[in-house]
């Protein structure tokens, strides 16, 4: 998997101690809709990018006594939607783990619709749909257990 970094353990993006796996594209769509240079990420897509083996991410993970989940995020998961489903193929098949993966998205629901057919082949996801807003209230997420930085952000588990 292509990816543009790894944090072992995060405590700041899901409820549970987590793995956070930062992806390598993104269109920037909050920047685009809203007007303005808004996201928090941007200058991650200046970083290179490193080619990291699923079973090296997986092993890593699962051998971590922390971490009890994995979270996609940092720029846009769905843009690796490929790359993220041969990850999750392996990681409930080969590896037998069901705990929580959790993808951050800035789509909106309707607008990935097949993707999420698609993922609910595989048990125990947890989507966060919503762009960012800039200058907007934020948000409590209860499935997430934690703020998210604008109210039309939300999560659900869709499997």
């Amino acid at each position: 998997m292509l990816i543009k970094g790894l944090k072992d353990e995060d405590f700041v993006n899901y409820k549970l101690p987590c793995m956070f796996v930062v992806t390598s594209f993104c269109t920037f769509k909050c920047d685009i809709e809203s007007g303005v240079s808004c996201c928090q990420n941007s200058s991650l897509a200046k970083q290179p990018a490193t080619n990291v083996s699923d079973d090296t991410i997986i092993q890593r993970y699962l051998n971590n006594p922390i971490s009890k989940s994995i979270v996609f995020g940092g720029l846009e998961p769905v843009e690796q939607f490929g790359e993220l489903c041969r990850f999750l193929d392996k990681l409930r098949r080969e590896y037998k783990c069901g705990d929580d993966v959790v993808i951050y998205t800035g789509f909106n629901k309707d607008e990935i619709s097949d993707e999420l057919e698609k993922l609910r082949a595989f048990e125990n996801i947890i989507v966060k749909f919503g762009r960012f807003v800039p200058n907007k209230e934020k948000r409590y997420d209860d499935v997430l257990g934690i703020t998210l930085s604008s109210p039309n952000q939300y999560a659900e588990r869709i499997s």
